[in-house]
């Protein structure tokens, strides 16, 4: 239910992937591409990553969401490469018996996401580019 791509993501992908007749809810999160950052207009953005590294890394966020929200199933995917303004680089599902715990695992797995798997960032603008922190 990990998944480290140069692809383009799918929502439905990933809601099929945590969807079961066990579970009442299925919370998303789908980043998204924003147009300016602190003012500036943002061109693309490139992602790299230590597929590896970062792979086992969205395996431990996964798992534990999973133990300590409840969790029936999540789902993290993220994309690396060139991304335009508009495209999607990640995209979390996750899916529980009740909807709080799944809005819970949501929140946790982005957060922990931004700050523990080696993904990095770079925007690039008009006048030049930067690599941006992983923790905001």
């Amino acid at each position: 239910m990990i998944k480290l791509t140069e692809n383009i993501l799918s929502l439905e992908e990933c809601v099929s992937l945590v969807s079961s007749d066990e579970v009442g809810g299925i919370v998303t999160f789908v980043g998204t591409v924003r147009n300016l950052t602190k003012g500036k207009t943002v061109l693309r953005l490139d992602f790299e990553a230590y597929k590896p590294m970062a792979i086992l890394e969205m395996e431990k966020i996964a798992n534990l969401a999973k133990e300590k929200f409840g969790l029936s199933q999540m789902a993290i995917h993220h994309r690396i490469g060139r991304l335009e303004v508009g495209e999607v680089p990640v995209i979390i599902a996750a899916s529980s018996a009740h909807r709080k715990a799944a809005f819970e695992a949501c929140q946790f797995a982005i957060d922990t996401l931004k700050e523990t798997v080696p993904i990095w960032k770079k925007e690039y603008f008009e006048d030049g580019e930067v690599w941006v922190s992983a923790t905001p």
